[in-house]
């Protein structure tokens, strides 16, 4: 008996060892773990249902130089974002954190990202916040972990009378959410995180400014290996001057400050109002498409306020604000038909993207598509011709949307074979559409219907 004893604690000595056996370097496995907090600014699911954010991406990026997979540990936890990295499960946290939040939980920072921010957020009417005085009468949130504390102490040794609520387990979205619910006056975050979310919570405001610029990192443990902190340095270095980092950050956050408040409550009341009379006809458009609903419907919204009966003083009319020549090229009898309409401008989008290069990627395919759905393809293909001789990417929205306004300008009819266009309001078409998507998908269910039609440029991979 003392014998099975001795043998079932060797089993479970080992078993244990098993559990907290350090992850093997990614050199050995090929495998880089990642921990990563779930959230629109980090990783998420994008309408495919495929991982997606701007953490994801540069993650994804690195490790695809060295020829390494990704293991993802998503949490919506914050403490347990570094339970794995403590007991050395996995090589790092990647989330947008500023360095004194890394400094705080005693781990070391990774290269920097970008810089941010961080700004005190309140509800309109936005109260007058001129100084620390006026900071100290409100009743502040803050989360642990975030590195916010310590710009809060700082200020308190200026102002002894400031205070602030610590709520533990809380992510940006988190604190918006309390905010926007009245549990708080004020709440402080990075402001790239609230840029992400302003247009969800339109009444929110950024009311002072705690800190200026402060580096936004990933964390590490100690214990991390030289060749790992070497190639991670690397990366970085490399990303930077080839222009990875700025294209990624581009991708995510580039349009997020398109919308005014107004904008944004307009069609979150107008989401409830009127686009449950559409819902079903978009839906049709998906299925004859295989386009994402709810970016047609941001299309339909920028267009027209989801009005069937818009008429610009150019001519163009209905929902999707199509052309007399484009209904005819569609084969829609009556633009003032929702049903019409909508399906009219499905087609025409995917005719549009069709006639891009293939080797144009998702999303800019789609976002070069709908320059064109505002401008023309010819006017798109100029300003793609402008980009290229600029040593530019012809092919990216990032680079494309700095060329579209030179349409406007004269020095460039080398390059151009249509001539004068407002571009710059094609870049305003795209950008509001991205920022009028990016509330549907957070708000709408997508739809899943079982037979989908064959557009062949398929559902927008939004990352």
């Amino acid at each position: 008996m003392i014998r099975a004893l001795c043998l079932g604690w060797l089993v479970l000595l080992i078993t244990l060892q098993g559990c907290s056996r350090p992850v093997p370097d990614p050199d050995a496995s090929n495998e880089l773990v990642v921990s990563v907090p779930y959230g629109p600014a980090t990783y998420y699911l994008d309408a495919e249902g495929k991982p997606a954010g701007y953490t994801h991406d540069v993650v994804q990026a690195f490790a695809a130089r060295h020829g390494w997979s990704v293991k993802w540990q998503e949490t919506e936890v914050f403490s347990e974002l570094f339970t794995a990295l403590r007991e050395q499960g996995s090589h790092m946290v990647a989330a947008n954190l500023i360095s004194a939040s890394v400094d705080e939980l005693q781990l070391l920072p990774g290269p920097m990202l970008f810089d941010t921010r961080v700004v005190v957020v309140t509800r309109y009417p936005i109260p007058r916040i001129r100084n620390l005085a006026d900071l100290a009468r409100l009743n502040i949130a803050v989360a642990l972990g975030a590195g916010h504390i310590s710009l809060l102490e700082s200020a308190r040794r200026k102002y002894p009378k400031l205070k602030w609520t610590i709520l533990d387990d809380t992510f940006p979205e988190g604190l918006l959410a309390k905010l926007d619910e009245r549990e708080f006056d004020a709440v402080v975050v990075n402001e790239q995180d609230f840029d992400l979310a302003r247009n969800q919570y339109p009444s929110l405001r950024i009311a002072y400014e705690l800190s200026k610029q402060e580096p936004v990192v990933w964390a590490l443990p100690h214990g991390t290996s030289k060749p790992l902190l070497t190639k991670l340095n690397r990366f970085f270095i490399e990303a930077r001057r080839d222009g990875t980092l700025q294209k990624l950050y581009e991708r995510h956050y580039g349009h997020v400050k398109r919308l005014e408040p107004a904008h944004a409550e307009g069609i979150l009341e107008r989401r409830l109002s009127i686009l449950p009379r559409y819902r079903k006809h978009f839906h049709e458009a998906q299925e004859q498409t295989s386009l994402d609903w709810r970016l047609l419907g941001a299309i339909g919204y920028q267009e027209s306020k989801w009005d069937p009966f818009a008429t610009s003083p150019t001519g163009v009319r209905g929902l999707m604000m199509l052309t007399g020549e484009t209904a005819d090229r569609m084969g829609i009898s009556d633009r003032l038909d929702a049903r019409q309409s909508i399906l009219g401008g499905a087609k025409y989008l995917v005719l549009l993207k069709d006639s891009l290069p293939d080797r144009i990627a998702e999303p800019d395919r789609t976002w070069l598509a709908l320059a064109a759905y505002n401008q023309g393809i010819g006017h798109l293909e100029d300003a793609r011709r402008i980009a290229q001789a600029k040593g530019m990417n012809p092919d990216s929205w990032a680079d494309v949307k700095q060329t579209l306004p030179l349409l406007a300008r004269g020095g460039f009819e080398q390059f151009t074979k249509y001539g004068y266009a407002r571009g710059g309001e094609a870049v305003i078409f795209v950008e509001s559409i991205r920022s009028y998507y990016d509330i549907l998908l957070r708000l709408e269910k997508e739809h899943r219907p079982l037979l989908m039609g064959q557009g062949s440029r398929g559902k927008l991979a939004l990352n």
